[in-house]
């Protein structure tokens, strides 16, 4: 059992750290990739449900659950225009700690999480120092005014954004079900979040008629495939929420390199190096928060 928990919560390495790649290799504008994508995850969350028998929520649960979904579109449209801006290898490290910071933060002030004085001392420096990996990873070694221009705007997309990836985990502990018998209700308000986005800004193109749309339902299984293997990994019967957290988080390894040697996203030797230590300083930090 031990084997297959540890397979079964690194599905994210592979998931979430394939997904930014995957999508932005396959192209089109973000309205094309959001409305590909959360079908994808809603093709996997129906698969799931069946299989498994699962009982469905029902009123204000099932309306919190796809509130949160929408919430997530709101988080990863902005996250697919700052590919745009500067790049996934880049974006995901700087989004992995905004959402470290935020999820935390929320542990503590909503939660209860953190009680002791000194789990709340850990817990912010270890903050602290996600933020400092995360600027690690976005450091260039020439600047010039544009890229500099297009790093600030990414940054403030992302920081928008974040609070949208935030509603994702939010609402479901608030109406009080836990992510596996929320995944469907989510992908459904996915769906229906990415359509309505692009029925109130489709302007000469219509992203529904377009073939890189439906191209992006494969990223889409990707996306789906590691929000429900971290979820059967975040159970108490296998690695439990602490554990199954931290494998999760090791996507954002995959998803930067991944970004630099298939996307073309070149770095130079002293930003690899800068990159990378940034990244296991992100990785620490998180195990740190995920075991207080």
């Amino acid at each position: 059992m031990h084997t297959i928990a540890l397979l079964i919560g690194l599905g994210p390495l592979f998931g979430w750290g394939l997904f930014p790649t995957i999508a932005s290799k396959i192209g089109g504008k973000p309205n094309n990739q959001i409305l590909g994508t959360t079908i994808g995850t809603l093709f996997l969350a129906i698969l799931f449900a069946v299989v498994r028998q699962l009982e469905i929520p029902t009123g204000g649960a099932f309306i919190l659950a796809m509130l949160s979904g929408i919430g997530w579109d709101f988080g990863q449209i902005l996250a697919f225009k700052s590919y745009q801006l500067i790049g996934s290898s880049r974006t995901m490290p700087i989004t992995t700690a905004l959402q470290l910071v935020v999820t935390s933060l929320w542990g503590v002030f909503a939660l209860g999480n953190w009680p002791l004085l000194n789990q709340k001392l850990i817990g912010l420096a270890a903050l602290v120092v996600i933020i400092i990996g995360a600027v690690m990873t976005s450091w260039q070694e020439s600047k010039d005014q544009a890229s500099s221009k297009d790093l600030g705007k990414a940054t403030l997309l992302l920081v928008i954004g974040v609070f949208g990836y935030w509603s994702y985990s939010a609402a479901p502990q608030a109406a009080h079900i836990d992510g596996v018998h929320a995944f469907l209700p989510q992908a459904i308000g996915m769906v229906i979040g990415a359509i309505l986005y692009n029925l109130f800004t489709i302007k000469k193109e219509n992203v529904f008629k377009e073939k890189v749309s439906y191209m992006q339902i494969f990223a889409g299984f990707f996306f789906g495939f590691a929000a429900l293997t971290y979820l059967v990994s975040a159970q108490p019967d296998m690695n439990g929420l602490a554990t199954g957290f931290v494998l999760s988080q090791t996507s954002v390894i995959v998803a930067t390199i991944t970004g630099i040697f298939f996307l073309n996203e070149r770095k130079t030797t002293k930003e690899l190096i800068v990159t990378v230590i940034g990244l296991i300083i992100i990785l620490v930090a998180a195990t740190v928060t995920a075991f207080l």
